[in-house]
């Protein structure tokens, strides 16, 4: 019996800053986000990363060769591959200097799952998926003998409306009903620090694999 996991996920978030961007932009200032491209457009990569390995942190980090920095050193564009030690494999690619992409690929041992607009979606208040479990060819393999579905949801509200409510509603939860801080959002967020920080640290060592440590 085969076991069912996801084996690879790919995320991607890049769009073409124009020059004033470039020039100006606190994410390519060095004393101001001097993790450029990689603090920006990484950590949402990242975070979907995590999002679909179940947030089980990684056991190596290499980053990929040839980034590209501005004159101040700081990243304009860059990626990496990430290792767990069940065999999972993990891509991303950043960047300020490449067409509006925010794509995330998951592919399982029975599934895969598409999402194109995963950060900032095409339509407000309404997002898309593509899901396949079990495909295959027909019998003369000219074509699939069936396609991705697509899957929208739909809301009456955007999303940075929804992520206002959530954190004002934890807020109530601790002001009135004496609730603990929900520990869901730091430990993820610290996860996600963890892998931007291990790709950073790849860079700056020549590209050599860096091992993760909780």
């Amino acid at each position: 019996m085969v076991s069912l996991w996801v084996v690879q996920i790919h995320a991607s978030f890049t769009f073409g800053a124009d020059a004033d961007f470039l020039e100006n932009d606190i994410r390519v200032k060095p004393d101001l986000d001097a993790l450029g491209s990689l603090g920006d457009q990484g950590w949402y990569c990242i975070r979907a990363i995590l999002w679909a390995a179940n947030y089980e942190l990684p056991k190596t980090v290499l980053a990929s060769r040839e980034p590209v920095l501005n004159q101040a050193g700081v990243l304009l564009s860059c990626g990496a591959s990430l290792y767990w030690e069940d065999g999972k494999v993990a891509t991303f690619h950043c960047s300020f200097l490449s067409n509006l992409t925010m794509d995330i690929s998951a592919v399982g041992t029975k599934g895969t799952l598409h999402v194109h607009d995963f950060i900032i979606p095409y339509e407000e208040k309404e997002a898309s998926f593509y899901a396949a479990s079990e495909s295959s060819f027909d019998e003369l393999v000219t074509r699939w003998a069936s396609q991705p579905s697509k899957h929208t949801i739909k809301h009456d509200l955007p999303q940075e409306a929804l992520m206002v409510r959530e954190f004002s509603c934890m807020v109530a939860e601790i002001k009135f009903n004496n609730s603990k801080p929900e520990k869901l959002w730091p430990t993820i967020s610290r996860k996600t620090q963890l892998v931007l920080d291990a790709v950073k640290a790849s860079i700056e060592r020549g590209f050599e694999p860096v091992q993760i440590q909780e």
